[in-house]
């Protein structure tokens, strides 16, 4: 009995203990499900209704995403108080309290993206203002209109970056973003703006980023943000750009115009520090030569410019609108798929500074390269998919592309180009010709001869690593079409007859070569086995589209990665290819689209082990009249390949042993059974006695 009280005591003890341990099991459990790391818990997609309660009071940053809270509630994160980031993406938020970030003075970054906020909107912004230190604010995708977000916007002088993308704003005034001196980022995308009022951005002395993208405003007419450095106004209706004709200096380094419908080329400002241009896909052009007129000054647009009771008229002259613009700092111009059918005189000329310039997709028909035009730092110019049948040299202009590394022509109407143009490109590393149809200089080099006046030249061209001559209707190649170059990448595919059966012509570049594509040249079973074994260094292989029997020959180290042979006339895998080549490099084999016999397909065990047939499920072979996908073919051989592989010698043997054996006793009945009545008759008629 003394003992009785001390037990007890024991036991509470122990069943406290107990208790203590579940709940602390059950904390931790609460916590398992955000990730906790060096101040900031990730809870994302863990299904919660409302803000966790059970972690950390040092928490940096918090991200809810993806969690069904509904309405973030007063005082539902004071337990946080030095929270500095916070992400509520897709929470389908419909309220925000008044009070809910009632002890959040040091939140800076608030994340509100796809939620619903608009059903609420007044609460929400009551609940915002409090959030003096905030400076990034997301609202994109909350179906807010310009009220609402101007409503929301209020009093929070501290933001730097703001996006309302995805929303449902139509127009901008000058009260939507009032009070927001130290705003730099701005981000509108994606509305239905058609409208921006004057003066709507006049007090974002700091804007330095501005997204105007995917709405529908229809044009920008005196632009004058001059502290603006990038403006995107890409996929609106535009069909004029007009800056501002102040002589101040914009400091806008970045300006997207592409996809909308302009129809001549923008009016930039006089002075900026414009570095990107890009105006793909518009209508414009330029129309110098569209009109006979002998006086061009006459052909001007005014445009009357209505702000309250002022009126402003601006004049521009529509053939010369890029001539006042200060393009010196440019170094990117994209002008593709236009209707440009001619660059005027020194229209590159004041563009001393552009190294990218792309006019691909456009109605070009000539280009003429003259001196500084295009500029000596051109690195990559872009002509493809025009109509390009000339390309003019002024004559004593050496080295006037010597900065340029890629030249691109393909999808033109070129015969030729002209003499020394891409030996004078000392630093040329990729050219695309394809699709033009155009010849090689077949002389070998040292001669005088300098072939026909309509070939291309590309012998000693030393710094030349890709070439694309695809569909260019090239004859037969001689040996040194492409001597003195050290090609690692070509194309000739869609040349038929090209190589004439033999990689002989390709013996010079054979030890640089990494990529090869031969689709679609004739490469036929009336030539002999293709060997690539001078290719050390080739790593992709394009044989499809030809007709070959046989599978290439490879001997030596072998650093083939890839090899594609659909679309040729192979019956079968040698062994011998699978063992030996295809097991030491080859990662990819394309086979599909060949007529196999599914009774030689010995070779694709080995090849399914390596898992390197990309097109197995294509692949199919002939069996008896049948076509059989190879990957429902059984595992043993066939019963229909079995009587292939028998001796046909002694298959014949056993068929036609039993039918003489049959003959030849038919022909012993027969003869036994008139022997005796045939013996009489010749008895009778040679008169011999008879012992009858």
């Amino acid at each position: 009995m003394e003992l009785l009280p001390l037990w007890l005591c024991l036991g509470f003890h122990f069943l406290t203990a107990e208790w203590r341990s579940r709940s602390g099991i059950a904390i931790a459990a609460s916590q398992r499900g955000c990730k906790l790391v060096d101040g900031v818990a990730d809870c994302r997609g863990q299904n919660l209704a409302s803000v966790p309660s059970h972690l950390s009071p040092r928490l940096r940053t918090l991200i809810l995403d993806a969690n069904p809270l509904k309405t973030l509630w007063n005082h539902s994160l004071q337990l946080y108080p030095l929270l500095e980031s916070l992400s509520l993406h897709s929470c389908q938020l419909e309220r925000i309290g008044r009070d809910a970030f009632l002890e959040q003075a040091g939140l800076r970054r608030l994340a509100l993206p796809d939620n619903s906020l608009s059903e609420s909107y007044k609460e929400t912004a009551a609940a915002l203002p409090r959030l003096q230190a905030l400076q990034r604010l997301d609202l994109s995708g909350n179906s807010l209109t310009e009220d609402m977000a101007a409503l929301m916007l209020q009093n929070l002088s501290s933001l730097e970056s703001v996006s309302l993308a995805r929303n449902t704003i139509m127009r901008l005034d000058d009260s939507v973003f009032e009070g927001l001196g130290h705003l730099k980022e701005l981000d509108l995308q994606r509305n239905y703006i058609f409208e921006i009022e004057g003066g709507a951005f006049e007090g974002l002395t700091e804007l330095r980023h501005l997204n105007l993208a995917y709405n529908n405003l229809p044009c920008i007419v005196d632009f004058s943000l001059t502290q603006l450095r990038s403006l995107n106004v890409s996929y609106n209706a535009l069909e004029w750009f007009l800056a501002s004709g102040e002589e101040a200096t914009f400091e806008l380094e970045m300006l997207d115009l592409s996809h909308n419908q302009l129809l001549f080329f923008p009016l930039l400002p006089q002075s900026s520090k414009l570095h990107t241009l890009l105006l793909r896909d518009n209508n414009m052009g330029f129309y110098r030569d569209l009109y006979n007129t002998s006086s061009p000054q006459e052909m001007v647009a005014q445009f009357l410019l209505v702000d309250g009771n002022m009126t402003n008229i601006t004049t521009v002259n529509l053939w010369e609108e890029f001539s006042s613009s200060d393009l010196a700092d440019l170094r990117f111009l994209d002008m593709s798929q236009n209707q440009f059918q001619y660059l005027p005189d020194g229209f590159l000329r004041k563009m001393y500074s552009l190294s990218h310039l792309n006019l691909n997709q456009n109605c070009l028909m000539t280009l003429h390269i003259r001196e500084h035009e295009p500029p000596g730092a051109l690195v990559e110019l872009d002509l493809s998919q025009n109509l390009l049948s000339e390309l003019h040299l002024a004559p004593g202009l050496p080295g006037c592309l010597r900065s340029l590394r890629s030249f691109n022509l393909s999808s033109n109407q070129l015969s030729g180009v002209p003499t020394g143009l891409f030996t004078d490109a000392r630093n040329i590393t990729t050219v695309d010709m394809s699709h033009n149809q155009i010849s090689l200089c077949p002389q070998p080099a040292g001669l005088d001869g300098v072939g026909p006046p309509s070939c291309v030249d590309f012998r000693n061209v030393a710094s030349l690593r890709s070439l694309s001559l695809e569909g260019c209707g090239l004859g037969a190649l001689q040996d040194c079409s492409f001597q003195g170059t050290a090609l690692t990448h070509l194309d000739l595919s869609g040349n038929w007859g090209v190589l004439n059966g033999s990689t002989v012509p390709l013996q010079n570049i054979a030890p640089t070569l990494q990529v090869l594509s031969l689709k679609n040249v004739g490469l036929s079973t009336s030539f002999a086995e293709l060997d690539f074994s001078e290719f050390r260094n080739l790593r992709d292989l394009d044989l499809s589209g030809n007709s070959l029997t046989t599978f290439p020959r490879f001997r030596g180290s072998l650093a083939l990665q890839t090899l594609d042979l659909r679309r040729n006339s192979l019956t079968a895998l040698p062994q011998r290819a699978v063992s030996v080549q295809l097991m030491t490099s080859l990662r990819t084999i394309y086979l599909s689209q060949n007529p196999y016999d599914c009774c030689r397909v010995e070779g694709w065990g080995a090849l399914q082990r390596l898992h390197t047939i990309s097109d197995l499920a294509m692949i199919t072979c002939n069996l008896s009249s049948k076509v059989i996908r190879l990957i429902d073919l059984p595992r043993s051989m066939p019963q229909d390949c079995k009587w292939e592989n028998v001796d046909m010698g002694l298959l014949y043997l056993v068929l036609i042993l039993p039918s003489c054996l049959t003959l030849l006793v038919a022909c012993t009945v027969i003869f036994l059974t008139f022997k005796k009545p045939l013996l009489q008759v010749i008895k009778s008629r040679c008169h011999w006695s008879s012992i009858y």
